[in-house]
């Protein structure tokens, strides 16, 4: 009798020491992967460690846009209206980039220059993250969408 209870114990134990190991390995792969949303202000202030990736949102700083020669990079300047950080972009931008638009950025901090692996372009504020529009309603620039009139049937 003893001996099936410590069987029982056993493999009791063993599936815990699995299921914390799956449990801390899963937590191990999410950390890794998180990509966390700063804005320009919060990335000088926070020191952003170097290669380390997050998204950078904001507006499109007006007259700040310049096409280089290959066709393809693009540099550009994001800010928050206090603070603005200079962003490194290869690719096509979204149809709806321009400047004094919002955008939100994904990518790294490299010598203090923001390259982006990816821009994203939001047509209005309804799709802006929330510190952006906080920031940018503090400081006045917040400009919401009319709401949609409702279509009539035929």
């Amino acid at each position: 009798m003893r001996l099936r209870k410590r069987q029982r114990m056993a493999v009791l134990v063993l599936a815990l020491i699995g299921i914390g190991t799956a449990t801390a390995l899963t937590l191990t792969a999410f950390e890794d992967n998180l990509v966390f949303f700063h804005a320009p202000t919060d990335v000088i202030a926070k020191a952003v460690p170097a290669e380390r990736r997050f998204r950078l949102g904001g507006l499109v700083e007006e007259g700040s846009v310049q096409r280089q020669a290959d066709g393809v990079t693009v540099t550009f300047r994001v800010t928050d209206t206090v603070t603005s950080l200079p962003v490194r972009y290869t690719g096509v931008l979204p149809d709806l980039f321009r400047e004094g638009q919002g955008v939100v950025a994904e990518g790294s901090l490299r010598e203090g220059v923001f390259v982006a692996r990816e821009v994203l372009a939001r047509h209005d504020e309804n799709y802006m993250p929330k510190e952006v529009a906080d920031a940018l309603k503090a400081a006045g620039q917040f400009k919401p969408e009319p709401p949609a009139l409702p279509r009539e049937r035929p």
